[in-house]
């Protein structure tokens, strides 16, 4: 069962930028309420789209430059990353449809 990828700046080059396969990457911390709330889902989205999207987390306290260097302010931040180059984001805590309409989008592009 997929769980999603915990990336930080030592993988992040080979698991995101480096991915065949589009990538989802929930910019997150531990003690922002809302990223708890789509946790669920963005774990529910890894196993649903297992193999046609990988999905990691990043922990932006352990990894503030990958934040700043992608400008992430407001957590949660969801960025879908397509080729190693970021296509699309959304920021603040979605429902899981609305995530679901974003990764087909860029899935389809």
């Amino acid at each position: 069962m997929p769980e999603p990828l915990d990336v930080n700046e030592n993988t992040w080059v080979d698991q995101v930028e480096g991915s065949e396969i589009p990538v989802l990457v929930d910019f997150w911390a531990e003690w922002c309420g809302p990223c708890k709330m789509i946790a669920p889902a963005v774990h529910d989205l890894a196993l649903e789209y297992d193999g046609r999207l990988n999905v990691a987390k990043l922990d932006v306290d352990n990894n503030p430059n990958i934040a700043m260097k992608y400008g992430v302010r407001s957590i949660p931040a969801l960025i879908f990353f397509k080729d190693g180059q970021p296509v699309d984001q959304v920021v603040g805590a979605v429902p899981k449809g609305a995530l679901k309409r974003k990764i087909d989008s860029v899935l389809e592009s």
